[in-house]
C-alpha cells in the first residue's frame, strides 16, 4: 500500500468511521470477530485519485454526443459518417451534437467546413467542438439559428471565420457562445443524470474527488440547482463561470459566498472559486503567446483587455473566492499573474493558474513567491505533444508542463486531464507523467519525467492542496479520511503496466463507490 510520497509503503491498513484507522501491525492488531478483510494479493492501494480539473457535467452530457475523438476518429469521412448515423435517428430540427474531434488528427488534417456538414446532415442544427474545447464548427443551419451571417462582426475575445468572403463554419472562442445560447439548454433531469453517470464513470477509475470547471457554462445557474439535486459520487470542488456571461455574478447577488477554510471539509459540494479565461487553446492557434506560432502569422488570441481581465480579478479575489484562471500561453500568463499580482495575491489563498502550459522561468518564482498553484494536465503531452511540436516548435514544446521543475520548486503541481478535452482515464495521465511520451511514442523533455511515486503524489495530496483539504486527503495516514482506491497493478513495481491497470475498488471516506469483484457487498 502507498501511503503517499513520504510515507512510503505498507502491508497493511485499518477503516474504522470513515477514517484511516492504523497501519502495519497497529492494522492487523485491530482486526476483530466483524471486520471485514480485503486481501490485496500483489495488487496496489493509493490514496484515491483526485481530479483536480475537469468539466464534470460537460463530461456526464457528453456521454450521449456524437463521439468523435482521435483515438477512434481519424479520418473525415468517419467523423461525417457518424454525425449523419446520429442524424438518422434524431427527430427533424433537433440539434445534432459531437465532441472531441481533433483537425490535425483527421487525414485531411483540417476542420470540417460548413459545406461538409450541410451534405453530411441537411435537416438539423449541426455544432462540433474541437476537443480543446475552444472552437468548433456549425453547419448553415446552426449558423442561421445562432444569428451569424458573413457580415455578423466578431465578438471581443472571439473569432467566426472567413474565406474568401463566406463563413467556413468554424467559431472560436468567445464567439462560440453565438451558438451555444441557440441551443435549447438541458433540463435539470438530465443535468442530474449527467452528474451521477459521470461520478460513476470516475468512480470506476479511482477517484474520490473532483473539480468541475466553470459551472455556468452550459446551463446558466440552473448548474447550480442541478448538483444541489444530485447525488455526487465525488467529493466536488465547484468553480463558477466567472466570464460576464457566466454566472458568478448572479452567484453571488443569489447569496452564493465562497467555501473557506474554516467551513466544513466533509461536505460534498464546495463552492469555492471563480474561473475567467485569459486565452485559448496551443492545438487551436488561441493561446496567446510573446513569440508567433510555427504555422501561422499569430501569437493567439487573448480573451479580455488587460484592464478588463484585471478588473475581474480584483473584484473575485475581493469577494474572498479562489482565482482558478485559464492561461497557457506565455503571455497570457503575464496577464493573468499580473493581475494576481495587482489584486493581492498571497499564499494563503492559493490562487491557480489553470494549464499554465508555457510559461517562464520568472513567472514560475513570481508564482512561488505569492503561492499561486498551477493546476497542469500532463496528458496534454501524451494527447497533443506533436501538435504542440508542429505549432510551437521544439524549444517551447520540449519544455511544456514542467512537472519535475515544479515539483522540486515546491509548486504542489496537481494532475488533470481537463476531461472531456482529453480522456478521464488516470492511468494514461500518469504514464504521461512517468515517460513524457507522446501518443506516437516521442519523449518530450526527459528531464521532466516524474518518478510513479511523484506522480501518485501530484494525482493525490496536490490536488488535495489545490483545494484547501489535505489536511484530511490525499495520504494514507492514521486520521486521513479513508479515499483510496485498490489498483489490479501494483505500479510501484518494475515494468508494470501502466496504461493497462484497472481499478477494482474505490473508497471515499470508507463507503465503497466501486467494487469491480464485489469484494465488500454492502
Amino acid at each position: 500500500m502507498f501511503r503517499g510520497l513520504h510515507g512510503g509503503v505498507t502491508d497493511a491498513l485499518a477503516v474504522a468511521g470513515g477514517k484511516v484507522l492504523a497501519l502495519g501491525d497497529a492494522a492487523l492488531e485491530a482486526v476483530g470477530p466483524g471486520t471485514r478483510i480485503v486481501e490485496l494479493d500483489g495488487r496496489l492501494a493509493i490514496p484515491a485519485f483526485n481530479e483536480a480539473h475537469m468539466h464534470l457535467l460537460l463530461f456526464g452530457l457528453g456521454l450521449r454526443q456524437v463521439k468523435l475523438r482521435a483515438e477512434e476518429v481519424r479520418s473525415l469521412d468517419e467523423a461525417l459518417n457518424r454525425l449523419k448515423a446520429a442524424a438518422a435517428t434524431t427527430p427533424k430540427g433537433q440539434w445534432v451534437l459531437g465532441g472531441g474531434y481533433d483537425h490535425t488528427a483527421l487525414d485531411v488534417g483540417r476542420h470540417p467546413d460548413v459545406a461538409e456538414l450541410d451534405a453530411a446532415v441537411p435537416d438539423h442544427p449541426v455544432f462540433i467542438t474541437r476537443t480543446c474545447g475552444h472552437m468548433g464548427v456549425a453547419n448553415t443551419a446552426a449558423l442561421r439559428l445562432a444569428g451569424i451571417g458573413h457580415n455578423t462582426p466578431d465578438p471581443e475575445g472571439g473569432v467566426i471565420e472567413r474565406a474568401a468572403g463566406r463563413l467556413t463554419g468554424l467559431i472560436q472562442e468567445r464567439a462560440m457562445r453565438l451558438v451555444k445560447e441557440a441551443m435549447p439548454p438541458p433540463t435539470q433531469a438530465a443535468m442530474v443524470e449527467a452528474i451521477e453517470a459521470a461520478g460513476d464513470h470516475l468512480a470506476a477509475l479511482g477517484f474520490a474527488s473532483a473539480t468541475d470547471m466553470n459551472v455556468g457554462m452550459t446551463a446558466d445557474m440552473e448548474e447550480v440547482a442541478a448538483y444541489r439535486a444530485a447525488s455526487p459520487r465525488q467529493r466536488m470542488w465547484l468553480v463558477l463561470a466567472g466570464n460576464p456571461e457566466g454566472i458568478a455574478d448572479a452567484a453571488w447577488e443569489a447569496g452564493m459566498r465562497p467555501w473557506t477554510p474554516r467551513d466544513d471539509l466533509q461536505a460534498m459540494l464546495r463552492w469555492g472559486a471563480v474561473k475567467v479565461f485569459a486565452d485559448g487553446s496551443a492545438g487551436g492557434l488561441t493561446a496567446a503567446f510573446f513569440d508567433p506560432y510555427e504555422v501561422a502569422e499569430t501569437r493567439g488570441v487573448f480573451t479580455f483587455p488587460t484592464d478588463t481581465i484585471h478588473a475581474l480579478l480584483a473584484k473575485f479575489h475581493a469577494q474572498g473566492w479562489q482565482l482558478d484562471i485559464h492561461a497557457i500561453g506565455d503571455a497570457a500568463i503575464e496577464q493573468v499573474l499580473a493581475g494576481m499580482e495587482a489584486a493581492g495575491a498571497a499564499p494563503e489563498r492559493r490562487h491557480r493558474i489553470e494549464h499554465c502550459g508555457f510559461l517562464t522561468e520568472g513567472q514560475r518564482h513570481r508564482m512561488k513567491a505569492r503561492g499561486i498553484l498551477p493546476v497542469p494536465q500532463p496528458s496534454f503531452m501524451r494527447e497533443f505533444g506533436e501538435t504542440y511540436l508542429r505549432v510551437l516548435g521544439p524549444q517551447r514544446a520540449l519544455r511544456a508542463y514542467p512537472m519535475k521543475t515544479w515539483l522540486a520548486e515546491g509548486h504542489h503541481p496537481s494532475a488533470s486531464t481537463d476531461s472531456p478535452v482529453c480522456s478521464v482515464d488516470p492511468f494514461a495521465n500518469l504514464h504521461a507523467m512517468v515517460t513524457r511520451e507522446t501518443a506516437e511514442g516521442r519523449v518530450m523533455g526527459a528531464e521532466e519525467r516524474l518518478t510513479m511515486a511523484e506522480a501518485l503524489h501530484c494525482y493525490g495530496w496536490c490536488g488535495a492542496y489545490t483545494t484547501f483539504a489535505e489536511s484530511t486527503r490525499g495520504t494514507l495516514e492514521p486520521g486521513m479520511d479513508a479515499d483510496l482506491a485498490v489498483l489490479d497493478t501494483d505500479l510501484l513495481a518494475e515494468g508494470a503496466d501502466i496504461l493497462g491497470t484497472r481499478c477494482d475498488l474505490t473508497l471515499r471516506g470508507g463507503a465503497v463507490i466501486h467494487d469491480r469483484h464485489g469484494e465488500l457487498p454492502a
